[in-house]
Formats: structure tokens, sequence, C-alpha cells
């Protein structure tokens, strides 16, 4: 059954929606306003308050206050209302599809199925939530010491948690910070990236249906800086969970002082295509990997190392699978599966990206065309080190494809990147993949198979400038949001 949205917005046109701390929803008294226009038509999807720092108080100060009483509920208390919010997410499948369609402009099905596996996510979330358990340490087990002391050390909630998704994923990313913090006993302020705000508000809100106590969630709107600098230097924010660019990153980390930082980042990630691989699976896997939701993924594939020997051929495979799946159009349509880029500077940074390679000697032999947010899925060849699209991210669907003469020179190019998130290869030489993936600098790797996060369970981590002090994936997000609290015992023995 679909739920009742009217507490979190006014019934005006557009709708103006309120924040949501200490239990309730409230109408912010800033007298700054951010409306969220679809990249898809520009239309207006609704008004979101720029929250001022007295509300963000309020906010973090409820869920300060809150953390205790929830911590001290029995898991199974807390495993059971997130179950219940994972079923109210199911009944409200095609609402939230529909927004983030309309928000961030994602295609038909690909919006869906974020909203199916966060379902999934938060079932399987709670359940390893059971499974947190601390050790038990004899002190006999050191060289020199007596059976006369045992360790009880338990893993204890960090306590406050700063939650901070991306536009890209507002729900599916979203919830793991959610449902990882609130399991194991913290408390969250979540604040949305600004494009996928409306999407987030939705899921607080069934968040809250479900049963959470006051202050537990909270959840405040506004642009980075206005309220960024205010809540990430909070003293009572112990934990930052952020997802998003290296450069925010940067800027967060400076700035929080001795907050523990979970931050998931960057990517510039490299597919790997051996002269021995399947090439039909290469090009159907790197098709996907590369443009699905038009490329604006940090797990996307942005550029191909193509051994000499079967560049021509994989790239007229590649051609021939993208052209078939990425129809560009509106992306409200279930038969369009290429949407809109995010906004006009993204679109600006990609063509000049484009413009950039093009003018250095690179040939388009997909695509090209753009209007406006919409751009065609493209493909470039000829592409070689000097050109900026071979390092820089461009977060939309445009790939570059440069011929290799070896696995050697394949990784060796790879692991000049500044970014670390996860690769690919493709062989059918078991000995080479290995040895691929052991050089190769990256947090995974995947054999024969698009880069992808999931499953959610699998642990998943960035290195270089992709990632810091994070391990995503069920049981190792969750550990994360703990710290071990040792109490010994000194017994007579």
């Amino acid at each position: 059954m679909a739920s009742n949205f009217s507490d979190i917005k006014t019934s005006q046109k557009p709708a103006v929606f309120k924040f949501f701390a200490a239990g309730a929803w409230t109408s912010s008294a800033t007298d700054k306003f951010i409306e969220i226009h679809s990249p898809i038509d520009n239309a207006i999807v609704g008004i979101v308050p720029s929250v001022t720092k007295e509300e963000a108080e309020m906010a973090v100060e409820s869920a300060k206050n809150a953390q205790k009483g929830w911590e001290g509920m029995l898991i199974h208390e807390r495993v059971d209302l997130l179950h219940k919010t994972a079923g109210l997410i199911r009944d409200n499948v095609d609402l939230l599809r529909d927004l983030i369609i309309l928000e961030i402009g994602k295609p038909f099905s690909e919006a869906e199925d974020e909203v199916l596996r966060t379902v999934d996510l938060i079932d399987y979330y709670a359940e390893e939530g059971r499974r947190l358990v601390g050790d038990v340490w004899e002190s006999s087990a050191f060289p020199g010491y007596k059976k006369n002391k045992v360790a009880i050390a338990r893993r204890v909630p960090l306590g406050v948690v700063l939650a901070i998704p991306p536009f890209n994923y507002p729900i599916n990313e979203g919830a793991p910070k959610i449902v990882a913090a609130l399991v194991s006993g913290n408390t969250v302020i979540l604040k949305p990236s600004t494009q996928g705000t409306i999407s987030s508000l939705h899921m607080v809100e069934l968040f809250r249906q479900a049963g959470l106590p006051d202050g537990v969630l909270n959840c405040v709107t506004g642009k980075g800086e206005d309220i960024g600098d205010f809540l990430v230097t909070h003293p009572l924010i112990d934990a930052i969970n952020l997802t998003g660019s290296f450069e925010t990153a940067d800027e967060v980390a400076h700035k929080a002082g001795m907050k523990k930082l979970l931050f998931g980042l960057s990517g510039k990630d490299a597919s790997i295509v051996l002269a021995d691989a399947d090439l039909v699976q290469a090009a159907d896997e790197i098709a996907k990997g590369s443009f699905s939701y038009g490329g604006q993924r940090c797990t996307g594939i942005k550029r191909v190392l193509v051994e000499e020997k079967c560049h021509d051929e994989f790239v007229e495979l590649l051609k021939k699978s993208v052209s078939k799946k990425y129809i560009l159009g509106d992306p409200r349509i279930k038969e369009n599966t290429l949407g809109p880029i995010i906004n006009d500077r993204t679109a600006g940074y990609i063509a000049e990206l484009l413009e950039d390679a093009v003018n250095m000697g690179a040939k388009v032999v997909l695509g090209g065309k753009r209007e406006g947010r919409n751009m065609e899925a493209t493909i470039l060849t000829e592409v070689t080190k000097k050109m900026r699209l071979a390092w820089e991210e461009p977060f939309g669907p445009i790939l570059p494809v440069l011929k290799v003469a070896s696995w050697e020179e394949a990784v060796a190019t790879a692991n000049q990147s500044e970014y670390g998130l996860q690769s690919s290869v493709f062989t059918k030489d078991i000995d080479k993949a290995w040895a691929v993936a052991e050089a190769l600098e990256v947090g995974s790797i995947q054999i024969n198979g698009k880069d992808a996060r999931g499953p959610d369970h699998f642990p998943f981590t960035g290195f270089k400038h992709s990632g810091l002090g994070m391990v995503q994936g069920a049981k190792y997000l969750i550990s994360e949001m703990t710290r071990y609290k040792t109490i010994v015992m000194n017994t007579k023995g």
C-alpha cells in the first residue's frame, strides 16, 4: 500500500519541502530556498530549504540526545524496525522510481532497479547487524603472561554519524549509510545531495513511518556552502560517511578534525582487453559498464586499454553493442536507456574534454553529438596519454579507447592514474588475469565482467584518491560504524 507523504511538504505548487529533526517535519525559517529542476526538461520538481544553522543545530542535538537510548535498545528491536522500513520502500517502489527519474534523469529500468536493490540491501544489512559481535581474549596467549587476565572486547557505536550520499544514487547510496549506522547503534544526520534531495526526503519519511524513535534519524537540506562547514566541524558529530568527489572529500578532511572519516570517492576506472579475450563478451560487458546511467557513476568504466592485435575487431563489436543497448531519449519512457547529463556544468565539461581529444587527433567512431544536457553515447579511438580524456573523469556518456602493446603496458598506464577505485580485465588466460589483478593498484578487480560495486555484501573500497577509511559491503560497513571497547578482568588464577 502506497504511503501518505503529505507531512513532508506544503500543499502549494510547486511543493516546498520541510526538513526532518527530532522526529518531526518542520518548515524552515530560512530565507534561502533551492529549486530542484529536472535535468529532463528543466521543470521544477520541488523546492527545498537551505536550513539555518540553528535548525541544523537542532537536528544534531536531537541525534546526540537520542543516541544512548537507541544504542540501549535490543538489537532485534532495531532490526525489526529496519525490516519494516524495507517493506515500506517495497510498497512505494513506483513513487520512488518516478522521483529518481524526474530528479536525476536516471532511465526507467535503472531507477526501478535502484529502489528494489535498496529493499534487499536494507533487509540484508539488518540481518548482518545481528552478527555484530566482539571478542574474548586471555592473557595466557601472550608470552610471559600468566592466566590471570581476561578481556572482553565489544564493538560499540561511534555516536552521531553525518551521512552524505551522492546525487547519482540518492536511495541506494543513502540507505546503506543510514542502515549500517542505525543497526550498530548510532544515530544519523542525513545531508542529501542537492540534486537528489527530494528522493531522499521521501525515503526518510518511510523510516519515520516504520517507527524509528524521535531523533534517531534526521535530515537537513541545503547546499554545502551554506551548512556544510557547520556540520563537518560540529563537535557532536563523531563520524562522516561521504560519497563524492576527491576535491570535496579533501576539503572536508582538512576541516573535520578528529572525527572518523569514511570516504568513497572518484574513479578513472580502466578496463583492460587482452587479445585472447572473448571479444563479444568483453564488448557487451564494457558497454554496460561504461554507459549505464550515462556513465554518471564512480564505478563506471572511464577508459578501455586494448591490445593492438584485437583493437579494431573489439571496437567494431563495442560500437555494435552500445548502439543496440543505449537509446537516447526521455528516461520516463521505458524504451529509452540513456537520459540527460545531470546539469549544464557537467555537460559543458564533457564537451570540453571531447573537443580537446579531437583537436589532438582522437577520432569519434560513435555518437559525439550533444544538444544541451542530452549527449549520444560516444566512443573515441586514437586516444593517447597526452589527452585530458585519458586521465580526467568526465562523469558522462563518453568512452576513450587506447591501444597498448601488452598487458604490462596496460597495467602501467592504468596505475598512472591518481585514482584507484576499480578495474576489469578480459582474458581467457587465468595466469594473465591473476597477474593483472595482482599488479593493478585499485580496490577491486573484475575478471571477465564489467566494473560494478555489488553485490552489496562484497567488500568494496578505493585506493589512492578513490577512498579513505572505508570498506563498503554489509558486514564491513557495519563494522566501520563501530569501535572496540575493551574491558579487562583480573582473575585470581
